[in-house]
């Protein structure tokens, strides 16, 4: 779900209405992605991270330590986790770069043991390790009481913020909200940084969104595990040197989209192959999978039909023996 923005002009005040995001996981028009997901296929393969305070208001306390920077690698649930403090931050590095692809690029887990308590965290990105951007953050969580250190917060109020699922689901970012800035390469991100948001509502500790907002998270938790709790940071479209110049040239196209029932499917083969052609949720699930043999060298055109699915975001997977092309679709039934 896309976040709809209404400004009202009064005079010389312009207002933002609080807009609704997607759900919790497991509950209809969520965007989580589990961490078995078959839309993740890779997972951050070096780390450094830069602790934070116990508690930003309390430096006495000392900083943040449950964890090490080892266990922000490799699969989200398999490998511990590493506390980040009050304001603290992680840069994670990956074996291929994450390339701007169809739909969401990668999530980023965390381990909240429920679908309320969200300690949350800003998301740069960099291509050259120097230069950072942020994704644009959205909390239209109240700010005039504070969210206590075991409190509530409203994932449908958070947007473009690490840890709005719980444990074992990811937060997925999409790189086209970054295209077009002076000095990133979407195509060739090679440096993600995760950076704890500060709960705190007071003037001198508080963190603000992309309007802002101060961003109301639980807080104070004065422990050694402090602030964003970080999981791993799992890749979606990743640069990997034969899928990509496969997809190139297959030219997948699908129509029409959005899709109704059935669907006309397009591609060229550079080489014979047999072909699977899927239909997969934002969940990572199947919903349509069909497999055809020998196809022939050229274009191809492909009818089909049977597609039962509800109204939303999917991802159409062309598989075959030289390499793999996807197309994001839409399945409206209206």
């Amino acid at each position: 779900m896309r976040k709809i923005i209404l400004f009202l002009i009064l005079g010389n005040c312009a207002t933002v209405a609080n807009a609704q995001f997607a759900p919790p996981a497991g509950q209809p028009g969520s965007t989580a992605i589990y961490k078995d997901s078959s839309f993740i296929v890779s997972w951050a393969s070096g780390c450094t991270i830069i602790r934070g305070y116990q508690d930003i208001s309390n430096p006495s306390l000392g900083y943040a330590s449950y964890g090490d920077s080892t266990m922000a690698l490799g699969k989200a649930g398999e490998n511990g986790l590493v506390s980040l403090g009050d304001g603290g931050s992680a840069i994670l590095t990956f074996t291929n770069p994450i390339k701007n692809g169809s739909g969401w690029d990668f999530a980023v887990f965390e381990n909240s043991f429920s679908d309320t308590f969200l300690e949350l965290a800003f998301v740069e990105v960099s291509s050259d390790g120097i230069n950072y951007f942020r994704f644009p953050a959205t909390s239209n969580t109240q700010d005039t009481s504070q969210v206590d250190g075991f409190g509530i917060v409203d994932a449908t109020k958070i947007n473009n913020l690490a840890g709005k699922y719980r444990a074992l689901y990811g937060t997925p970012f999409d790189l086209q909200e970054l295209t077009g800035q002076s000095g990133l390469d979407v195509n060739n991100i090679t440096h993600i940084k995760i950076i704890d948001v500060v709960g705190c509502i007071q003037n001198a500790y508080a963190c603000y969104d992309q309007y802002g907002h101060k961003i109301n998270d639980p807080w104070n938790t004065p422990f050694a595990s402090s602030g964003f709790d970080l999981d791993a940071v799992g890749v979606i479209n990743q640069v990997t040197g034969i899928n990509e110049l496969f997809a190139a040239k297959a030219k997948l196209s699908v129509f029409p989209n959005p899709v109704k029932d059935k669907a006309v499917i397009q591609f060229f083969l550079d080489k014979s192959s047999d072909v699977i052609i899927e239909i997969i949720d934002i969940t990572g699930k199947s919903v349509y999978m069909e497999k055809k043999s020998n196809y022939i060298q050229g274009w191809q055109t492909v009818e089909i039909s049977g597609i039962n699915a509800n109204n939303g975001l999917y991802f159409l997977k062309l598989e075959t023996q030289n390499g793999i092309a996807v197309q994001k679709i839409i399945i409206s039934n209206e």
